[in-house]
C-alpha cells in the first residue's frame, strides 16, 4: 500500500515537471527567425533595374566629351586703314608649353589673298596664301617662310579638309560667338565619329543579325578671346 502512494506521488511530481518545463518553453523566446522572401514582383523588379543600368552604362561608352579646351588664345586686333595688325598670345592648357607670341598682318577685306605670320620666339616669318577652295570639302594653301635663326627659306603646302584630319571620320569646326562690339570669343571643337552598321552571317560562327552601335567623341579643341579696335 505504501509503494503505491510512492509510486503515485512520484508520477505526480513528474507529470507536473514537465507541465512547468512545457510552459517555460512557451514562454521561451524562439531563436530562429523567418527572413522575408521577395515576391516575384519585387524580383520582376530588381532584375528590370539591373538591366536599365547595363543599358545605361552602354550607352554611355557610345560617346564621350571633353569639355576642357586644349588651347587658350588671347588676340588683339587693331585695323587702319583696310588692314588688319594683330598680336596673338597662344597658351596651352596642358602646361607643356609657355606662352607663344605671334605677330599677324593682312588685309581687312573679306577676299584677302594673303598674310603674313612672325613668331619671335623661333624668329620665323611667313607669308601664306588664304584657303583656296577645291570643291565643296578641300581647301589648298601655300607658303613662303624665312627662318633668320637657321638662316633658311623655304616653302610649305597644306591640303586640308573639314571632314578630314587623321581620317575621314572627323569634324573640324569653329564658332564665333559676339559678345559686345569689339569683343569676341571664338570656339573651335573637334568631333571624331564612327558611324554605325548592321551586320551578320550564316554558318559562320556569327549571329545572323547584329549591330555595332558607332561611337562619338567631342572635344574643345581652341578657344579664343578676340579684342579689335577700329580707329
Amino acid at each position: 500500500m505504501q509503494s503505491q502512494n510512492l509510486r503515485g506521488s512520484v508520477e505526480h511530481n513528474s507529470d507536473v515537471a514537465r507541465s512547468s518545463t512545457s510552459r517555460s518553453d512557451r514562454k521561451r523566446p524562439s531563436v530562429l527567425q523567418m527572413q522575408p522572401v521577395p515576391t516575384n514582383i519585387e524580383a520582376e523588379g530588381l532584375e528590370t533595374s539591373s538591366n536599365h543600368e547595363d543599358a545605361a552604362s552602354s550607352w554611355d561608352g557610345l560617346y564621350s566629351i571633353e569639355w576642357m579646351p586644349k588651347e587658350f588664345f588671347l588676340k588683339f586686333r587693331q585695323h587702319v586703314e583696310g588692314y588688319q595688325l594683330g598680336a596673338n598670345l597662344e597658351f596651352d592648357v596642358s602646361g607643356a608649353s609657355a606662352c607663344k607670341p605671334k605677330l599677324v598682318f593682312k588685309p581687312v577685306s573679306e577676299d584677302r589673298k594673303w598674310k603674313v605670320l612672325f613668331e619671335p620666339k623661333q624668329a620665323d616669318l611667313r607669308l601664306l596664301t588664304k584657303k583656296i577652295s577645291i570643291g565643296p570639302f578641300l581647301s589648298f594653301q601655300v607658303g613662303l617662310g624665312h627662318e633668320f635663326h637657321k638662316h633658311t627659306t623655304g616653302w610649305t603646302w597644306k591640303l586640308t579638309s573639314a571632314y578630314g584630319g587623321d581620317g575621314v571620320s572627323q569634324i573640324r569646326y569653329k564658332t564665333s560667338l559676339p559678345v559686345f562690339p569689339g569683343f569676341d570669343v571664338r570656339i573651335g571643337w573637334n568631333a571624331e565619329y564612327v558611324l554605325p552598321d548592321i551586320h551578320g552571317g550564316l554558318g559562320t560562327g556569327e549571329t545572323i543579325i547584329g549591330m555595332n552601335y558607332g561611337r562619338l567623341y567631342g572635344s574643345l579643341e581652341r578657344v579664343e578671346a578676340i579684342f579689335t579696335h577700329t580707329s
